[in-house]
Parts: C-alpha cells; structure tokens; sequence
C-alpha cells in the first residue's frame, strides 16, 4: 500500500514544501494538495517547490476541476513539471466543489468533467486533442505521462471512473462504502473492456494518530461535512431512499442546515456540528497506531492501492512522523 499526504496550501508556501518533505522522510510518496484559487495558495507554483526539494515524492491535486482553468493551461502545467521533475505528477480531478462554488458557478456536468479528463491527458502526454473544435497540440513535450485520477461518489461518477480514469480517488475510509465503491468501479472497467487491477484506488481521509479520541473526532469532524456537500447533490439528484446510493453515505446530512466555505476543510468548522461521531469514526482513522493499521489492512484487502492522510489538524506533524514509524512500516508500503 503507497501513502499520500493530504494539505491545503494555507500560507506560508514554505510550510507546505516542508511538511511534504517530512512526509517522504516518513515514507509518504504523494503528496496532494487541495485546489482551491479562491480560498487558498495556488497549489501548483507549491508543487514545483516540492519536488525541487523532495526526491520521489509524486505531487498532485486532489482535486481540480474543468471550470476554473483552461484545460491547455491546465495539461502544460503538468507537462512543464514532469519536463522539470521527471513525470513525478498525477492529476486528480472532479465535477469541483470548494473551487467552483465559492466563485458562483456550480459544479461541471460529468459530460464535461470526461471530456476534459482525455483533453488534459493527451496534451500533456504530448497528443493532439481538440478544444472547442480546434486541433490543440504541446510540439515541445516529449515522453510525458500523466495519470488522471477521478474523485467519485455517484452511480454515474463512478461508473465513469472505472470506465475511463487512471484511478478513482474515494474521499471517506468506510470500510462498507470502500467495498460497495470499488465493485461499482470495477464493474465498469471490466464492461468496458478494462483490466479493473489497472484502476489504482486512492482512499483520503483525515487521520489522526493519538488515545484522546474525543478531542481526535472534534478535529477531524469537519470532513463529515465536506463530504456531505457531495452526498447533498446526491441526494437531490436521487433522493433520499434510491437504491443507487447507500444510506450508509447519505442518511447522515438530514440535519444539514448549509455550509460556509470561509470554514471549509478546517478544525472547528462551525457549519459541521451535524455530523455525528458514528460518521466521523467511519469516515476517518482514529486512535492509537494499532487502529490505523487494523482499518488500514482491512481497506487493503478491499482492493485500495493507496491511503491518502488529510492532516489539517492541530497534530499534523505528530501524524506524520506516527505513520512513518509504526504505521507504514506495518502495511509494508512500497519503496
């Protein structure tokens, strides 16, 4: 099992670039950030830092979107890093959330989002894909790679993602949702006549290495309701009792009231006093290092190739250097 670590590029830059280089002493080899121009740093001039000063640490967003950034711009990004940094990124994507709502616009329709994904990965691996109807083409690229990871919840996303992603990417670590999530996958791939064992699956979610577990879920209880903000659409698209969707995702958000992104992603998120500490123990890791190994072998054995550790909380380098001294070692992570 690989390891990502998950940061929002809060200033200063330089702590983010620091925080990814501890990671990799640890072991991790992604590093993520969140993609957000509004509400945050912009990820990609921090990712250049970061493989500057990392060795092999893979870098990536989880997630941008195909709504605040022109797919060109978007793929020579990518390829001008790999250039410089030897195909050292990965580009996680979706409909957006945080990015787009906060700007007005609403998230972009999987038509859009899959048309997209293609465009961004042929210009950065250096083929001629179409814009618009023009014929667009990066002459200087030469042996680019860029996976294209896609952050999925929906019946349709993920089918999507098994037919089309290099990997799905699953924000929640429950091992119940995982299961039923991967299958839906999985199932795509093999219809659409793909070896399913090629669609690397990504789980992120908060991690939180230590035995107060009251204070553990108080920090960690914001990602019931980033998550939420997604199921909120799922629910409207499906209601609140279709087959298509698990009540174990969906049941929680009936006491959602609304959400103000200035918060988001964030300790002490006051728009998340609904979610309960049932969904925070589900959706995220929690306690001693023997806990995090347990859930963590048995999301293994569900088939998830990567655990991706969101760390905005106030024990973040504690975290960090937890998984590279007990954690890690006990998965057996890749070299």
């Amino acid at each position: 099992m690989d390891f990502g670590l998950v940061l929002q590029t809060d200033p200063p830059g330089s702590r983010t670039v620091g925080l990814m280089r501890r990671a990799e002493r640890n072991g991790f080899r992604y590093g993520w950030t969140f993609d957000s121009a509004v509400l945050w740093q912009e990820p990609y001039v921090i990712h250049s830092r970061v493989l500057e000063h990392t060795e092999r640490m893979i870098v990536g967003p989880m997630v941008t979107n195909p709504g605040t950034r022109s797919w060109e711009v978007t793929a020579s990004t990518f390829a001008t890093l790999n250039e410089m940094y030897g195909n050292r990124t990965v580009c996680g994507i979706g409909r957006g959330d945080s990015a787009m709502r906060v700007a007005g616009r609403k998230p972009n329709t999987l038509a859009r989002l899959s048309e997209a994904m293609s465009v961004i990965r042929d210009l950065a691996e250096g083929r001629e894909a179409v814009i618009d109807g023009t014929p667009v083409r990066l002459p200087w690229v030469r042996d680019g790679k860029l996976p294209v990871w896609m952050g999925a919840y929906g019946p349709k996303a993920l089918a999507m993602a098994g037919r089309e992603a290099d990997g799905f990417i699953l924000q929640l670590a429950d091992p119940y949702l995982t299961e039923f999530m991967v299958k839906a996958v999985r199932v795509a791939a093999v219809e659409a006549g793909r070896d399913p064992d090629e669609v690397t699956v990504c789980v992120a979610a908060p991690a939180y290495v230590g035995d107060d577990l009251a204070h553990a879920r108080e920090q960690c209880r914001w990602f019931g309701g980033m998550v939420g903000n997604h199921v909120a659409d799922l629910v409207e698209r499906y209601g609140e009792d279709s087959d298509l969707v698990p009540a174990a995702l969906t049941s929680y958000i009936k006491a959602r009231q609304g959400y103000d992104y200035s918060h988001h992603g964030r300790a002490g998120n006051p728009d998340t006093a609904f979610v309960p500490d049932e969904v925070v123990d589900r959706f995220c890791l929690l306690g001693p290092p023997e806990a995090h190994v347990e859930r963590l072998k048995e999301l293994r054995d569900l088939g998830v190739d990567q655990f991706a550790v969101y760390a905005m909380h106030d024990a973040t380098e504690s975290t960090i250097d937890a998984y590279g001294s007990e954690i890690i070692p006990a998965l057996g992570a890749a070299s």
